[in-house]
């Protein structure tokens, strides 16, 4: 029974990060117009590491011993998580949300296999036939940006080997997370994996840039920094209690969301960014990618005596 809670938990905590995660890049697309990468990047971190003090300073404060001694290996994932922050929201300026999604996927593709080489996960036929699903449905979901990709790779090359590199260094960090929530409050790991990244980007930060935001990108601003930390809030205890195999295909689905939110847009002619184009192709993958993430994180059935 607390093994299928557990579960539940996990499952729970992975669409979490993964809703979250699908309208990142839409929201960045749109800052982006107003205030650099860097910038954003830092303040994500900032905001994040701020309230996570807060919380602890007011409900336990033991936990913030953890930034006076941390482990070598969380100042690792730290730097990777800061490298990860900042490729993809270089991919995301100099490409579009939908193609920036497709290759930031790099990362949860390698989190699946990391599951199998580094954590010896055992995996079912029919768990297995779901990741096929997810992978081979999210080729067909992708044929119309790859071809839109196609026709710029000039304009384009730039920002996908930023994401791609976000993507790898992500699963770095991911694996790191992975093993050390085993030992520690998945929270109190994120204290170290905000703070480092908000001090190391400092010098690179233009704080002029804050002092002429409008209250609306303001308000955008917060929330990126609140979905920092609900996010990978969610997907340290998603990685806590399930499978690394089972996250990295749940958050495979963050990409639909932002094609659907794109949709929405395109539906109710708001201008915000630029469209992206849509087809049936599209949905036929996304239906598939969907039964694949429902067959990989179903539970075995139980044989009860």
């Amino acid at each position: 029974m607390n093994s299928h809670s557990n579960t539940r938990k996990g499952i729970l905590f992975a669409f979490i990060a993964t809703l979250l995660w699908g309208f990142l890049p839409i929201i960045i697309k749109i800052v982006l117009k107003t205030i650099s990468p860097i910038s954003v990047t830092w303040f994500r971190f900032f905001l994040a590491s701020i309230m996570l003090v807060v919380f602890y300073l007011i409900k336990k404060p033991s936990n913030l011993k953890i930034i006076i001694k941390p482990p070598l290996l969380l100042l690792v994932a730290a730097i990777c998580l800061g490298i990860n922050y900042l490729g993809f929201i270089e991919g995301v300026h100099h490409t579009t949300p939908a193609i920036a999604e497709i290759f930031i996927q790099t990362g949860a593709i390698l989190l699946a296999i990391s599951g199998f080489v580094f954590f010896h996960e055992k995996i079912s036929p029919i768990h297995l036939l779901g990741i096929i699903l997810v992978f081979g449905g999210m080729g067909v979901f992708y044929h119309d940006q790859i071809l839109v990709l196609a026709e710029n790779v000039s304009k384009y090359q730039k920002g996908v080997f930023l994401t791609v590199g976000g993507g790898i260094v992500w699963t770095c960090y991911a694996i790191i997370q992975k093993g050390l929530v085993r030992k520690y409050d998945p929270m109190m790991l994120n204290l170290v994996l905000f703070i480092l990244p908000a001090i190391g980007f400092i010098p690179f930060v233009d704080f002029n840039e804050f002092l002429h935001l409008s209250p609306g990108i303001w308000a955008i601003m917060i929330f990126l920094g609140m979905n920092t930390l609900i996010a990978y809030g969610s997907l340290a205890y998603a990685l806590k209690y399930l499978d690394a195999n089972k996250v990295s295909v749940i958050i495979t689905i963050n990409p639909i969301i932002t094609f659907s939110a794109l949709a929405l847009l395109i539906v109710f002619d708001i201008r915000w960014i630029a469209h992206e184009k849509f087809t049936w192709i599209s949905i036929a993958g996304a239906l598939t990618v969907i039964i694949g993430v429902a067959l990989t994180v179903m539970k075995k059935k139980i044989r009860e005596v």
